[in-house]
């Protein structure tokens, strides 16, 4: 049963971090503007926006840019407003304009991901990285998408770059990134590490703080899974993974009263999802 609920865990987890992969496209792409991760379901990550690089000069290829910066910003505001026909229509506009447009191709990544095609997705992330190598931001969105997508061992050494960008605003989401996706692969001392010390730089990281109450109860330590899950459960709004982790820490504690609120909080908030932690396997 210990296994099937860390199982069961790390496939929220998993689900999470390629829900909030969208937030982070946009979060790269709207200007100053910032979007906090913890949601499709966009708020459980953080993601920062670093903003495009401008440079001022009268030729032709700046001029290019900042029309395709100006593209990329109606694109991310067509996807906001659920037009992905739109914004595509405005992103690839935007790459024709600047072929190099990383922005361009952040948010191609998150209008593919959002219609299901992982693989097109990817093809997009990827090419931000190369060409921004030393972005954070698009360092960390990839290595969000390779961890989505079961390449979770492989995502640690993009998140490790993204950490090495100086200019990247919020070094606590790629940490929380970094040890969710390590506890997926299976390397547990990197993940309690990464995850530690993305709530020492940010107290409030609802990735970070729900994934400590994950380890804590998978350890058995009940207790410290409880205290993770009611900072990670003040720390953002609730949704379900988080009602149900903390269902199944009150059952481990024995207080089945505590247990029962949150699943009635469960079905009152989230009425299709399936699985309670108090042994009735997702049945009402």
């Amino acid at each position: 049963m210990r296994h099937e609920r860390q199982g069961g865990a790390r496939a929220c987890a998993s689900w999470t971090l390629r829900a909030a992969l969208l937030l982070a496209a946009l979060a790269a792409v709207a200007g100053c503007s910032r979007l906090t991760f913890v949601r499709p379901d966009f708020d459980k990550v953080k993601y920062e926006d670093t903003g495009p690089h401008i440079e001022v000069r009268d030729d032709k290829r700046s001029k290019d840019a900042n029309s395709a910066r100006n593209r990329v910003q109606l694109a991310s505001a067509a996807l906001r407003s659920g037009d992905l026909d739109g914004a595509e229509r405005d992103a690839r506009t935007a790459l024709k304009a600047d072929p190099r447009s990383a922005d361009a191709h952040t948010l191609l990544g998150a209008i593919a991901a959002r219609r299901g095609n992982a693989a097109v997705a990817g093809e997009h992330y990827k090419k931000a990285v190369e060409l921004a190598p030393e972005r954070g931001a698009f360092l960390n969105n990839y290595g969000v998408w390779l961890c989505g997508n079961g390449r979770a061992a492989e995502s640690l050494s993009w998140f490790d770059r993204a950490l090495n960008d100086s200019t990247y605003p919020t070094p606590g989401a790629a940490l929380a990134n970094a040890g969710s996706c390590a506890d997926s692969a299976g390397q547990r001392e990197r993940a309690e590490r990464d995850l530690r010390a993305a709530v020492a730089l940010d107290p409030a990281n609802a990735l970070a703080l729900g994934s400590l109450a994950r380890i804590e109860l998978g350890k058995g330590n009940a207790f410290e899974a409880r205290a993770f899950s009611e900072r990670r459960l003040a720390a953002a709004p609730a949704d379900a993974e988080s009602l149900v982790l903390a269902s199944q820490i009150e059952q481990k504690l024995g207080d089945t009263a505590a247990a029962a609120r949150y699943v009635q909080r469960l079905r009152a908030e989230f009425p299709d999802a399936q699985g309670s932690g108090t042994g009735d396997d997702g049945k009402r």
